[in-house]
């Protein structure tokens, strides 16, 4: 009987694209007489679907509101960032590591980009996101949905 080749693992982006963006500044043109320190609240999260045979598509998504002392909005932002990515002979536990660290973290730079691109165009000084830790990110996600899964099988 011959022997099965195990199949090569293979991982490959295939596109990257923006899927949304929203910019707002709707107190403008005032906004620009008040002095520039805000509170930048920023709201990051990843969500990731099989689109095809071993072809999956990534979401890097971005909130960032940016308020005045008297909580004006200065601007809201909203970024889309999504990649299609080949990943063959990947399963289980490793594919979910490769689709949320893995693919975000290739994602983040165009992301951040476009971030800076829209606050700077939109009139306001620029806006360097910080780097992210999506291991640690995908980490705590997985201890969550491990503690809400042990919670809700007491209760029943």
């Amino acid at each position: 009987m011959p022997e099965e080749t195990p199949v090569q693992a293979k991982f490959a982006l295939q596109r990257i694209y923006t899927k949304d963006v929203s910019f707002e500044s709707p107190a403008s043109p005032l906004i620009f007489t008040k002095a520039w320190k805000p509170k930048i609240q920023v709201d990051l999260n990843t969500r990731s679907k099989a689109v095809a045979d071993n072809t999956y598509e990534v979401v890097l998504t971005v909130t960032i509101t940016a308020k005045l002392e008297d909580d004006e909005t200065a601007f809201l932002v909203e970024i889309h960032q999504a990649g299609l990515f080949m990943a063959e002979g990947i399963e289980g536990e490793q594919l979910r590591q490769l689709l949320g660290i893995a693919c975000p973290n290739m994602l983040f730079p165009y992301l951040r980009e476009a971030v800076d691109s829209l606050v700077v165009k939109g009139g306001f000084p620029a806006l360097a996101l910080q780097p992210v830790n999506f291991e640690a990110l995908y980490r705590q996600a997985e201890e969550a949905a491990a503690r809400q899964a042990e919670a809700a099988s007491t209760t029943h």
